[in-house]
């Protein structure tokens, strides 16, 4: 069982020593896709699937690294940390050269990484271990930084180091999330409104499509590509606009629709950042039925306009959005895999699951798997949780 006694019992077996033991929780994003990057809105929130980090000092510049997932262990130097080939460890070191790079005072360590988030789903387990690295290291060296840089810090390292160039959602979600909350994010300004998502009568249901989750780096930073081509486009007769987030559809219009793949990726962030501040409506009424319309307007158009999902997410949203008990469902996450977000009324949960696996696997020949994510507070000192707050 995943939790802080188990990271300490690991983190003792191998070191003989006592760690400092931080949790950060994986994401769920309700909607919102790929506007982050576009300087746009999202709407994510943490969960109780959970990256657990437990460190400790070294007296030396090395770094240890074990992460029990792949039962694998690394030893870096703080000096050389750019030897090192992309894997699990990228995500820790890119986080150490943004602290040694902002000249903060980090020496070696020792650190044990486990968790249940799983690995490629996109419930953002990346962000997670970022987050939970950055968090460690402040505590443990005791260097004073905010949740929003923390934020920054791990968006940099995926960015500089592994090479993704994604938004900053995953991370803020996992720093700031509160539980039974779903956080309103501007992107741009980072300024953020909590709106209440309380799982009374419906559960949010995962279910993965067992396509692997990796982002495809090359087709992600691609669409990043083609959203700027847009806005370049616009700015020659626009000069004011900084982003896809100061567009709008006659714009796109005017002088976008003669490149028809660029039309279709900014026409689908456009229209998102609408769906995303009209579902915020949705829900202080309390509207969950209007804010799952919205879901499905959200999967159609990233599997017909951003083109990021594949055959087995669509054919997953096809199996539930004619079932009276799914309120609303779509991709999650970057694309190319991993698994639909599915808003389920209570009652109808274990049936569901039930008849879209065995539909699932005759569809595919795929196994399906199924999580049931609840909302819980962002990242904390295990042992204090709740107590940390910058």
């Amino acid at each position: 069982m995943w939790g802080t006694d188990r990271i300490e019992r690991l983190f003792r077996q191998m070191h003989h020593a006592d760690p400092l033991i931080v949790r950060v929780p994986g994401r769920i994003n309700l909607i919102g896709e790929h506007t982050d990057y576009n300087n746009g809105f999202v709407l994510p929130a943490a969960i109780d699937k959970t990256i657990y980090v437990a460190v400790n000092k070294r007296n030396d510049n090395k770094i240890h690294l074990h992460a029990e997932e792949y039962n694998e262990n690394y030893i870096a130097d703080i000096e050389k940390l750019r030897q090192q080939k992309f894997n699990w460890t990228s995500y820790v070191l890119g986080v150490v050269e943004q602290l040694l790079k902002s000249n903060y005072p980090v020496t070696g360590f020792n650190i044990v990484i486990d968790g249940d988030v799983p690995v490629g789903a996109g419930m953002a387990s990346s962000a997670a271990i970022e987050c939970a690295t950055v968090f460690a290291l402040s505590g443990l060296f005791d260097l004073g930084i905010s949740r929003v840089d923390m934020v920054k810090i791990a968006h940099k390292a995926e960015q500089e180091f592994v090479g993704l160039q994604c938004g900053i959602m995953d991370m803020f979600s996992s720093m700031f999330g509160k539980k039974d909350h779903v956080i309103c994010l501007d992107c741009r300004s980072c300024e953020y409104e909590y709106f209440p998502f309380k799982q009374d009568g419906v559960k949010i249901v995962l279910l993965n499509s067992s396509i692997r989750h990796s982002l495809a780096f090359s087709e992600y930073n691609n669409r990043r590509k083609e959203c700027e081509e847009g806005v370049a486009l616009i700015q020659q007769h626009h000069p004011q606009v900084q982003s896809l987030r100061d567009v709008n559809i006659e714009m796109l219009d005017k002088h976008v629709a003669h490149n028809k793949t660029v039309y279709n990726r900014c026409r689908f962030v456009v229209e998102e950042n609408g769906r995303l501040l009209a579902g915020c409506v949705d829900l202080q009424k309390n509207d969950i039925h209007a804010f799952g319309k919205k879901m499905y307007a959200t999967h159609k158009g990233l599997s017909k306009l951003f083109e990021v999902s594949c055959a087995e997410l669509d054919i997953l949203v096809e199996l539930v959005k004619n079932n009276p008990g799914v309120i609303g469902t779509r991709m999650m996450g970057g694309g190319f895999g991993g698994c639909t977000i599915n808003i389920v009324k209570e009652d109808s949960v274990e049936e569901l699951i039930y008849d879209v696996r065995a539909s699932y696997r005759e569809k595919t020949g795929l196994n399906l798997s199924a999580y049931m994510a609840s909302i819980e507070d962002g990242a904390c000192i295990a042992e204090t949780a709740g107590l940390y707050n910058e």
